[in-house]
């Protein structure tokens, strides 16, 4: 490359004039998409003068998956596997936002056990937990704490060894489905369970001890990344982001579903709406969710895992090895799907990112006419430039990991 061509490559842009007439040097550069700190594929095109972030404009796109135009070819019951790929570091809550809006669109929501409600919201708040590990790990990291990166993703082994006890995998369950769950839980499963809740308070509290009056964790996470709650509002910011700013709202005591009604736990909030107000939140919501597990283990009722309808749900495996009309019921579920009656369904969820929302239109036949998911981390990007504009570019990497996004619920 010739000279010329490098300096034009390079060349420093002349912003508008001052009022004085003097020009104020800017620069334009790209952080990711193969940024470490950007958490996945996403890439900020920065404008900067010296060191201060004079605009943000996130650009997305790059791992754009089609799933929700993908499920409109798919059976209701082949699509519940597209919701692991969307936040899929919690793809439980997916599938349970997917199932009970299914279930909805069925008409069978009165049928599902309480045995169902309990496990269903057991494994949503472990998910809730290990997600939460995987924001502190990585967040820490960004800003300079490796040994938290190491102990978070210790804690976060042993949940998932529970999820793959369950249901032989440990990430892309698709456990949780219409009707029910995709097995009982097997035998020694509380003993498994126990064993996390008897460490975790005292690792959690490790966690406190290292970061939350850490001098240095301060000085980057006080008056960071600040956003008010009129602002948050306004962008359609929802889950720990929102409640960072200030604002009293959690789908599960606004709108309960599956059971959480049943459930005793408090919604923290911050008060300042900066990076370290968005980590207590996160902190203290992992000691919710620690609580919620316990309530849900010692009042964990018995019952059937799946609704007894055999046109939504298949009959068991001893079931079909007997009944030639068992078997035709699971060859035609497995082959042709079931088909609720016509109509549009919206059920909203409270996944560890935020609020996640399925809509979902039926026309009557074995496969969704239409599928869109309100994902949490596509509003809450949103927000990211009114964080970071006016800033230091050193905070646009606390501010993006305070916001806790993954790109698979971002571009979807």
């Amino acid at each position: 490359m010739k000279q010329q061509e490098i300096e034009r490559e390079y060349l420093i842009e002349d912003s508008e004039q001052t009022e004085d007439g003097q020009h104020v040097d800017t620069m334009k550069i790209n952080m990711g998409p193969q940024h470490p700190s950007t958490h996945g594929v996403l890439r900020l095109v920065l404008t900067i003068e010296g060191e201060t972030v004079i605009k943000a404009v996130p650009d997305i796109g790059y791992l754009h998956t089609g799933i929700e135009k993908t499920a409109e070819a798919k059976t209701y019951h082949q699509a519940l596997v597209l919701t692991d790929r969307m936040d899929y570091l919690a793809p439980l809550s997916n599938n349970l936002g997917y199932a009970l809006t299914v279930e909805r669109l069925l008409g069978i929501d009165d049928e599902i056990t309480n045995k169902i409600k309990y496990v269903r919201v057991l494994l949503a708040e472990l998910q809730r937990i290990a997600s939460h590990l995987v924001w502190l790990g990585t967040h820490a990291l960004d800003l300079g704490a490796q040994s938290v990166f190491l102990y978070c993703f210790r804690e976060r082994e042993v949940i998932l060894d529970i999820f793959e006890y369950i249901t032989g995998v440990r990430m892309m369950t698709s456990y949780i489905c219409p009707g029910g769950l995709q097995a009982d839980l097997p035998l020694g499963f509380e003993r498994k369970v126990k064993a996390f809740t008897d460490v975790f308070p005292d690792r959690l509290q490790e966690y406190h001890d290292l970061l939350t009056n850490n001098q240095l964790w301060l000085e980057r996470t006080r008056n960071v990344g600040l956003l008010s709650a009129q602002d948050a509002i306004a962008y359609g910011a929802s889950g720990p982001v929102l409640r960072g700013s200030g604002v009293v709202w959690d789908v599960r005591k606004v709108f309960p579903y599956s059971g959480y009604e049943q459930f005793d736990f408090d919604i923290p909030v911050g008060s300042n709406g900066d990076v370290y107000d968005r980590y207590m939140v996160r902190m203290l919501e992992m000691e919710q969710s620690f609580k919620i597990v316990n309530q849900a283990m010692e009042g964990m009722p018995t019952g059937a895992y799946r609704v007894s309808n055999p046109k939504i749900a298949p009959p068991p495996k001893w079931e079909i090895t007997g009944s030639m009309e068992a078997l035709i019921h699971h060859f035609k579920l497995f082959t042709e799907g079931y088909r609720p009656p016509k109509g549009e369904v919206f059920v909203r969820t409270e996944s560890p990112k935020g609020e996640l929302a399925y809509y979902i239109v039926s026309d009557g036949s074995a496969k969704p006419y239409r599928m869109h998911v309100r994902g949490a981390s596509f509003a809450n990007l949103q927000v990211l430039p009114l964080m970071v504009e006016g800033n230091l570019l050193a905070d646009v990497v606390a501010a993006i990991g305070s916001i806790d996004i993954v790109l698979g619920e971002v571009d979807r």
